[in-house]
């Protein structure tokens, strides 16, 4: 177990105008609306970046000022979770509360978080776990469910979570659901089409990119419209209306399996001067700003492709990145590029001083140039999936790795599309997991072994991945 980092100010926690003493003041109406429902069951369907979390941990946070109580929060993954984390401690300091402890609990610095809790002076408990049904069969509490649709296992939770709030032995404990939809036939479509109807005892909060704006959110509709350039997905995450049908592309589980010691995340300069000992092969998803550029290289150990290295570069200029590069590519034997808007130029530089590879075209370079475009995603991340299901990828241990790659969805759109989408955070646009699964093309594409082996999946001390 160790301390919780620091506290971080989030620009959207303003300070309340002079002679305001509730904190709750700085909330717009709709999370207001939601703080001041006292309902027992509670559900909300908000768009994305409304302050869905926010307005949550603004109610747990004051019921725990105001009684000795626990809340257990549940995010769909690590990052979430921690993410949830900050906003109640920041509105621990909006309500001037002190922090009697925080922890966030592992068995290793690299381990899948177990718990990030807070405990205040009065002995109240917030607690913020990835979720999975073990962690919810672990606790009797007042529980959250933050983005549930957007849960690895949500029937599995749901079985496991609702007998605890509900057994009278535990007095009366309050149930919070919030998500952006993510599509039909899911638990929380499912639920939420209960509180339209009256059913369950649910109390419903709709909450539009449209309505928010007009209870005073400050975002630029055409601009968002625009960046997302994706009708169909602008209808789900932002009018919350319930179009696709998605699930998580490797859960956690599977990245455990696959997870080992020998694969390493970073290797010496020298390394790259010498010769290979074995085949390896080498994706490269470009960014220039804001996005990472990441070279995931495998090398080709029997019918497993074990990680060599997973190169993260951002902001950095593209004359430097293939100076960067060009050492790891002459050791490649295939490398799959994307070669897709800034990326262009890059790629035509890696052609020109390495070849191109394209059979239909009988060139037998080193570099694939990859535009990405859906049926691309399509056979790229599925056979990704694929060979973390048969355990013929080696992994690093390690929390940023694990993220990226639990990030990816697989969505089948209401036409019948099918589709890999990725939200894009701080710490980019899964930007690791593409390049990994262009990795496992490129060593598709020069062709060896693919039957099924098990990897070695034990973390330092000898212990087995998974959840």
């Amino acid at each position: 177990m160790k301390k919780a980092p620091p506290k971080s100010r989030r620009p959207y926690l303003r300070k309340a105008p002079a002679g305001i003493i509730s904190p709750l003041s700085i909330l717009l109406p709709y999370q207001s609306r939601w703080v001041a429902d006292e309902s027992r069951f509670k559900i909300g369907c908000w768009a994305r970046q409304t302050g869905k979390s926010f307005a949550v941990a603004a109610e747990i946070v004051r019921d725990c000022h105001q009684r000795k109580t626990q809340w257990v929060v549940m995010s769909a993954g690590e990052r979430q979770a921690l993410e949830w984390m900050r906003k109640a401690r920041e509105w621990t300091e909006a309500y001037r509360l002190a922090i009697a402890d925080a922890l966030e609990i592992r068995e290793g610095p690299e381990a899948l978080l177990k718990a990030a809790e807070i405990t205040l002076p009065n002995g109240s408990r917030i607690v913020a776990v990835p979720a999975n049904p073990d962690t919810a069969r672990g606790y009797s509490a007042n529980i959250a469910l933050d983005e549930f649709a957007f849960h690895d296992d949500p029937d599995g939770i749901w079985r496991s979570t609702y007998p605890s709030i509900t057994n009278p032995l535990k007095g009366r404990l309050l149930l919070r659901i919030v998500s952006t939809p993510n599509g039909l036939g899911n638990r929380f479509a499912d639920l939420w089409k209960k509180s339209q109807a009256g059913e369950g005892g649910w109390s419903g909060h709709l909450n539009t990119i449209h309505d928010a704006v007009a209870s005073g959110l400050k975002v630029d509709l055409d601009e968002l419209r625009e960046g997302l350039g994706d009708p169909e997905g602008w209808a789900q995450e932002y009018e919350c209306e319930f179009l696709d049908q998605a699930a998580v592309l490797l859960s956690y589980e599977l990245i455990g399996g696959c997870e080992s010691v020998e694969a390493a995340e970073t290797k010496s300069p020298e390394y790259w001067q010498t010769p290979p000992t074995g085949q390896r092969f080498m994706g490269v998803d470009f960014g220039r700003k804001r996005n990472l550029t990441v070279a995931w290289t495998v090398q080709r150990l029997g019918d497993v492709m074990q990680t060599v290295e997973v190169l993260c570069l951002q902001g950095v200029s593209t004359p430097d990145q293939l100076t960067i590069l060009r050492p790891r590519i002459r050791t490649a034997r295939r490398v799959a590029f994307d070669y897709t808007g800034p990326g262009v130029g890059l790629g035509d530089l890696l052609v020109r001083e390495f070849g191109e590879w394209d059979p239909k075209h009988d060139r037998a370079g080193r570099v694939e140039l990859c535009t990405f475009n859906n049926d691309l995603k399509v056979d790229i991340f599925s056979k990704l999936r694929m060979a973390f299901e048969a355990r013929r990828v080696r992994v690093p241990v390690s929390r940023a790795i694990r993220e990226d790659l639990h990030s990816v969805h697989r969505v089948v759109t209401s036409a019948g599309n099918l589709t890999y989408r990725a939200p894009l955070t701080d710490d980019g646009h899964a930007d690791r997991c593409t390049a990994l699964a262009l990795a496992i093309r490129a060593g598709a594409s020069a062709g060896g072994p693919t039957t099924a082996s098990t990897v070695s999946n034990r973390r330092p001390g000898g212990r087995l991945v998974g959840i």
